[in-house]
């Protein structure tokens, strides 16, 4: 069956990869874009797709309920896809308001609209980073019943966001589905994030900033299988339901960083410890249990990943 397919976000890293996805998989589908543009946005991230008959992208910010009631108005999407957000954790710590605005309130007007409109699902991309953080010598996991206790402004938004939707989902009767995912990785990635970040200083030999101790631990997933899973949570999954993403690719943030520099041929002496972030959570882990019984699996690896830095 033919669909309307609203990507909020699409030409941000995750939004557009899974852009070139739904096309990709369902081309018979109209893709409806909106992106704010901000820094993190990158129109020829869809290059490749610009060309589809089938889409069309509108700048404007989802906070703006007049804006995007006109797309909805114009556009009548049965699916609602929202990447738009504020996510990266320094800038909410010295800008949260920035957060709130994107995170918060711009969920709020979309399915204010989802509801005006009568659309068959609004699926909200969540974060590992709302339950908080796992000490890092415990072998235990998230599941998507625990408690919330997000650490920064950005998780505490991205929290508020889950809660706000399943409100939603319970007093006004809003189709939803939530996922929550680990540290993506892959194309297009901003170079503020870890990876992109490291490979640009060591390519240009500039110092790696390491906060603390590097002890830290992340689960890392690349962005293609985290499209996926959306894939299989919309066509499979029930409504109401939240689903934990990952590919279960636990490793320090320092052994992450040795490995980057050691492919790119540098040396660890690139390495510049800084003071800790603020909150900085220890361990991120996820039971994906309920994800995995829909069929859905990973596909990819982080070390065949690190090697095309090269």
């Amino acid at each position: 069956m033919k669909r309307n397919i609203l990507i909020t976000g699409i030409y941000g890293f995750i939004g557009a990869n899974f852009a070139i996805y739904w096309n990709n998989h369902y081309p018979d589908d109209r893709i409806i874009g909106i992106d704010k543009m901000t820094y993190a946005a990158n129109p020829a991230n869809l290059d490749s797709i610009a060309g589809h008959a089938n889409m069309t992208c509108y700048r404007g910010d989802i906070a703006d309920a007049a804006f995007v009631q006109s797309v909805f108005e114009k556009e009548r999407p049965q699916w609602v896809v929202n990447f738009a957000a504020e996510s990266h954790v320094d800038r909410s710590i010295e800008t949260p308001e920035l957060f709130i605005h994107s995170n918060v309130l711009g969920v709020s007007v979309l399915m204010d609209a989802c509801l005006r409109f009568g659309v068959d699902r609004f699926h909200q991309i969540s974060t590992d980073e709302v339950y908080g953080d796992l000490p890092l010598d415990s072998t235990c996991a998230f599941e998507e019943e625990d408690a919330l206790h997000p650490s920064s402004p950005y998780a505490a938004s991205k929290a508020s966001a889950d809660l706000l939707v399943q409100a939603y989902g319970r007093t006004y009767g809003l189709p939803f589905s939530i996922s929550r995912c680990s540290n993506n990785y892959g194309r297009f990635q901003h170079r503020e994030k870890l990876i992109p970040k490291v490979a640009d200083c060591a390519h240009h030999g500039f110092p790696v900033p390491m906060y603390g101790n590097g002890k830290n631990r992340r689960d890392w997933i690349h962005v293609e299988d985290h499209c996926m899973a959306i894939d299989y949570i919309l066509h499979k999954g029930k409504e109401t339901q939240i689903y934990n993403v990952s590919a279960h690719e636990e490793i320090d943030n320092l052994t992450l960083i040795h490995k980057i520099l050691a492919i790119l041929g540098k040396s660890d002496d690139l390495i510049t410890f800084v003071n800790d972030r603020p909150g900085h959570d220890r361990r991120y882990a996820m039971n994906t249990t309920r994800l995995e019984q829909l069929g859905w699996k990973a596909t990819r690896n982080l070390d065949d990943f690190l090697n095309t830095l090269k």
